[in-house]
């Protein structure tokens, strides 16, 4: 059971607000026309129960911005790694604190996108194989490939609308 607040004038000399947050917190002054009464109403809308379907040329166009970044992290990321002739490549992640604090980034970044790949995946029923192989991608290719890559994908099957669980309108 909640407590909704219900304004039924405003309050001599105050503001709503001001009078409706003393009322809440406990404060008892001159608070006439606010009434308390008990409630077992949810504050909800239509985004909190469900997903909102996107249009599809939304879906398509967000889709498109997704795949255009996960290309531009491709190349911009191997443009360097193939130009690499160091000895040891996760060694030199940390060679010194700038690039020990961009590696440990990069690194929580990738465990991160893996939960999500998994957990966002699953809800929408992707089959396993496509979930698992975008963990390698992030760890091995480039999370800002993977990422982009996994989002553009979830945007466009958001747009038919036909995963788990998604009630039709």
């Amino acid at each position: 059971m909640g407590v909704c607040v219900r304004v039924v004038n405003r309050p001599a000399g105050g503001d709503i607000m001001t009078a409706a947050f003393r009322t809440v917190r406990g404060w008892h002054g001159p608070l006439e026309g606010i009434a308390m009464e008990p409630t077992t109403a949810r504050a909800t809308t239509a985004s909190a129960s469900r997903p909102l379907k996107p249009s599809a040329r939304a879906a398509r166009l967000w889709a498109t911005v997704y795949f255009v970044l996960a290309a531009v992290g491709l190349i911009g990321t191997w443009y360097y790694n193939l130009q690499y002739e160091g000895g040891n490549y996760l060694a030199d992640w940390f060679a010194n604190p700038a690039s020990s604090s961009a590696a440990v980034d990069i690194i929580v970044i990738v465990f991160v996108a893996s939960v999500l790949y998994l957990r966002e995946g699953a809800r929408l029923g992707w089959r396993w194989p496509l979930l698992v192989l975008l963990i390698p991608l992030s760890a091995l290719v480039a999370v800002c490939f993977a990422l982009p890559l996994f989002l553009g994908l979830r945007e466009l099957r958001l747009a038919r609308g036909d995963q788990p669980g998604a009630s039709s309108p």
